[in-house]
């Protein structure tokens, strides 16, 4: 362990901390990750977009992720609420080249490959490591006090990054997160075996699939050896209330009354156990201040409906590892220099807030839109692979505003809050 004061210390070690740190040791930088828990570990969100190749590559993960066996992903499709599937969006057909692909990984294995490229890089990696705390010196953040075999440490750095996905321990700490009510949805989910799969280009695609009457959806990821992630999103009072306490009733529930999962898992088992989440949309007021950084789920959270999870994860640690190392050799740790990618980055999630919302609007299709705008057609595979740190792909939101309500119908204001 190193003795003295780090560069950086990386509170969370899942994709958008092991991102952040990889890049702060390429840089050469000491940086310290502390992660609460041993990998791997159990996650979700298990599907990736196709924009986080060129981030792959730069982490030097490419490789690693090739020799999986993980299900390539090159495609998304959607199942309306009669059962009847779309065409679906092949990502190859609108670009001919490998990012076009991506994969479908079990964030167990993935989550670890990920925090042990940090360790090959040079990354300074404590696991079973609780922190409680960020330490503070007036306005700037100069460490954090953690919990480590029992007993209570403090560690100093120049920089401290949260990485601590929906916990948000600091920006709990400072009183600036909240959540979308819009938004507010919860899940249950779990694992299935022998699930039907498509052949050829679409055996790998994220289904989404709209319950009957819309009152929620399902997500169908094709995993490693023959297994499924499979999992129905609704409002709480729907999903929980009057429900019992048998989560995997009400999933198996929906199941049967859904037939765009239902003909899917009719020769399935059920492997493992249910799991239940809920209110995972959050959004942080501020990105950074003095000598702090947020950045994956510790910044802020969408929706599952996408997948854009991990790619922004990864997205705002490369960001923030660049903006850091920036700062530290300019001796400019401040809020304004550690955030200086904030209009970059949030107007890509307003982008994808966008897309979000229209989704959870009940009477638009997205394939009406796309036969009456065909123009509009390639701004929507870009939204759907991640490609949305760019003005191009904005152009779609004036013709989509007509039919939906839109959270922001100006992505290039440089109001950062997206709450």
């Amino acid at each position: 362990m190193h003795d003295g004061k780090y560069d950086c210390i990386v509170v969370g070690g899942g994709p958008a901390g092991a991102t952040c740190a990889t890049i702060l040791a390429q840089h050469n930088r000491r940086v310290l990750v502390l992660e609460k828990s041993r990998f791997p570990r159990h996650h979700i969100g298990e599907s990736l977009m196709p924009h986080t190749y060129g981030m792959f590559e730069r982490l030097g993960m490419l490789k690693k992720l090739e020799a999986t066996n993980f299900p390539r992903k090159q495609s998304v499709q959607f199942v309306n609420a009669t059962g009847a599937d779309s065409q679906p969006f092949y990502f190859p057909r609108w670009r001919n080249h490998p990012s076009s692909t991506t994969w479908q990984v079990p964030r167990d294995e993935f989550d670890k490959m990920m925090l042990d490229n940090a360790r090959e890089h040079g990354a300074e990696v404590i696991e079973g490591v609780k922190v409680s705390r960020v330490l503070f010196d007036g306005e700037r953040a100069v460490g954090v006090k953690a919990a480590v075999d029992g007993e209570t440490k403090e560690f100093h750095a120049s920089v401290i990054v949260d990485a601590t996905g929906e916990s948000a321990i600091l920006s709990r700490q400072l009183g600036i997160r909240s959540g979308d009510a819009k938004l507010k949805n919860g899940a249950i989910y779990g694992y299935f075996k022998g699930a039907l799969r498509d052949e050829g280009e679409n055996a790998g695609a994220t289904i989404i699939i709209h319950m009957p009457d819309r009152e929620g959806w399902f997500w169908y990821i094709p995993l490693p050896d023959d297994i499924a992630s499979i999992g129905v999103v609704a409002p709480p009072a729907y999903l929980f209330t009057g429900r019992g306490d048998d989560p995997q009733a009400t999933m198996l529930e929906e199941i049967a009354r859904t037939p765009g999962i239902a003909r899917r898992l009719e020769p399935a088992t059920q492997i493992g156990k249910t799991y239940v989440t809920s209110d995972f949309s959050q959004m942080s007021a501020q990105i950074a201040g003095d000598g702090w950084v947020l950045i994956g789920d510790a910044f802020g959270f969408l929706d599952p409906v996408y997948s854009s999870g991990v790619m922004l994860a990864l997205k705002s640690g490369e960001f923030a590892a660049d903006a850091i190392h920036a700062g530290l050799t300019d001796g400019d740790v401040s809020g304004a220099r550690l955030g200086s990618f904030a209009d970059e980055f949030i107007a890509g999630m307003r982008s994808l807030k966008n897309l979000v919302y229209a989704f959870y609007d009940r009477e638009f299709s997205f394939g009406e839109f796309a036969k009456a705008h065909p123009q509009y057609k390639d701004h929507l595979i870009r939204l759907l692979i991640g490609d949305v740190f760019n003005d191009e792909v904005a152009e779609i939101f004036d013709a989509l505003g007509k039919y939906v309500d839109l959270p922001f119908d100006n992505l290039s204001s440089k109001k950062t809050a997206l709450i």
